[in-house]
């Protein structure tokens, strides 16, 4: 066998932000300025740190960041007012409020409460519910990348047997509606799965995406499988710390045709098609608009 790819996230995430930034190019001379509203609840520093990235690619992009910082002690009936008055905001075309919220907030309702028009994130469940369907929804951020990179390595998927590691609503459930929506054949592993590091290997494909660090290594792999790795995972290895993924890289590289390396695989993505969820809700808004106002023309 050939020396494993290493599948480069930074470089695949550099093409479909240069995209989107000429695509908003023509949107802005057209008229229409994408704009992505933040809120932030609190000062946790990770999630400031990703409201930074966020906001950082969205100008690089020419994208208009807002962005809305409260205290941790905000209450619920503010952030859902916030969000209320920036779904009434025809400039606003993406929404996203960085989770986790604290305790006192309900955030299967703050989702909820986002017109899933500019839900970016891909969280309502209309568009959880359209995903399922196979519809073109905006979909979560980083299985959609995780997409790209399979396309961008494999191209066609279909027929493929996918292995999902991991049952989440923010990546292994719609990880999983996407793979069927380019028709593999999909198996999704988790925690009360039997036989499951025997079913794995049996994938031409599989997404690790379950927090476990290193806990897949080449036992769980077919010779030749694709490996997407999500896991984000900080350990202490030799007195020093580091990140690692959900997969034992330096195991499964006797295995593998191609792996996403962490970091520098999947992490570059999730902001990438962040952005390019907020330019396609743009068109969307955009064209539902002109469509709106054309018919009470036809009308009139």
């Amino acid at each position: 066998m050939n020396s494993p790819l290493l599948i480069d996230g930074k470089v695949a995430a550099a093409e479909v932000l240069a995209q989107v930034k000429n695509d908003v190019e023509i949107m802005k001379a057209g008229g229409v300025h994408p704009c992505l509203a933040v809120i932030l609840v609190g000062d946790d520093p990770a999630s400031e740190v990703y409201v930074r990235n966020k906001v950082l690619r969205a100008e690089e992009c020419g994208i208009t960041s807002l962005e809305y910082k409260v205290g941790s002690d905000t209450s619920q009936a503010h952030v859902l007012h916030m969000i209320e008055v920036l779904n009434q905001d025809a400039a606003v075309h993406g929404i996203l409020v960085q989770l986790p919220l604290p305790k006192h907030i309900d955030e299967s309702v703050v989702l909820q409460a986002i017109n899933p028009q500019k839900d970016v994130d891909g969280f309502h469940s209309e568009n959880v519910g359209g995903l399922s369907q196979g519809l073109d929804v905006l979909a979560p951020c980083t299985p959609t990348g995780c997409m790209y990179l399979l396309h961008k390595t494999l191209g066609d998927l279909s027929g493929k047997h996918a292995v999902v590691i991991g049952r989440s609503n923010i990546v292994g459930k719609p990880m999983a509606a996407l793979l069927l929506k380019a028709n593999c054949t999909v198996t999704i592993l988790h925690s009360r799965s039997e036989r499951a590091e025997t079913i794995c290997r049996q994938a031409d494909i599989v997404v690790a995406a379950v927090g476990r660090p290193l806990m897949v290594d080449a036992d769980w792999l077919k010779p030749g499988a694709v490996v997407i790795d999500v896991g984000i995972n900080r350990i202490n290895a030799g007195g020093r710390s580091r990140l690692v993924g959900d997969v034992d890289m330096e195991s499964a590289l006797t295995k593998v045709s191609a792996i996403t390396p962490v970091p520098g695989g999947v992490g570059p993505m999730t902001i990438a098609f962040l952005m390019r969820n907020t330019l396609t809700a743009a068109k969307q808004q955009t064209q539902s608009r002109a469509k709106s106002e054309a018919s009470c023309l036809s009308i009139s």
